[in-house]
């Protein structure tokens, strides 16, 4: 495992932002794990989150001018970035949007800089794409590109119910969708190999097994 994805799976784990169990989906699936990018909630793991974001952007290799966070966490997640990129010497806008539009001042739903050239979206998730969709069309709208969607966890899950699912992930049918990569700074094989390392505490190689199935039953390559 690449070390910069191992040290965020370990980051999530001992931040308590990735816990093991049984926790029911939004597709209503049984998972042994959650993550919970909420709980990223004080000014001590949000700069170090963001130093993975910001790392994990810049070893993509993938060339951007600008990035945006789609409301609610990808606000907070965007702006945070912004800020360990220009720790690293790369200085860049960003832009987030409201949920409503405000009728007054400024006005409009976009608020920060003005979207343009190559712009990243910077979320925590992808579930069903709407929030992707969604900033998309906002991007377009505004004459800039979106070039990349850069999330915390790809959970590597098949979309679609029991019985009906699909070949592909949400991750997949988005990058798909858009033409555009999908940029994770870790994984579900990430999260099996951290389980599955000789260090893993006893407490947590005891859910290897049922990420295993899990994996087997809902994971795409």
């Amino acid at each position: 495992m690449d070390k910069l994805r191992q040290q965020f799976i370990e980051f999530s784990v001992s931040a308590g932002v990735l816990s093991f169990g049984e926790f029911v989906t939004k597709a209503g699936r049984l998972s042994p794990y959650f993550f919970n990018a909420g709980l990223f909630n004080n000014g001590e793991i949000l700069g170090k989150l963001a130093d993975f974001y910001a790392q994990t952007l810049l070893d993509s290799g993938v060339e951007f001018d600008m990035l945006f966070g789609p409301a609610y966490k990808g606000i907070t997640l965007a702006s945070a970035t912004a800020v360990a990129l220009a720790r690293k010497g790369r200085n860049v806008s960003f832009a987030f949007n409201r949920k409503e539009a405000k009728d007054h001042g400024e006005g409009g739903t976009i608020v920060g800089a003005t979207l343009q050239g190559r712009v990243v979206i910077i979320d925590d998730v992808i579930s069903a794409g709407t929030s992707v969709r969604e900033s998309v069309d906002m991007i377009r709208a505004a004459g800039a590109t979106p070039c990349a969607v850069l999330i915390a966890l790809d959970r590597m899950e098949r979309s679609g119910k029991d019985g009906a699912l699909s070949a592909h992930s949400a991750v997949q049918e988005v990058s798909q969708a858009y033409g555009m990569p999908v940029i994770s700074i870790g994984n579900l094989n990430d999260l099996f190999a951290f389980l599955s390392s000789a260090g893993a505490d006893a407490k947590l190689a005891q859910y290897k097994d049922a990420v295993a199935a899990y994996r087997t039953r809902y994971g795409v390559e």
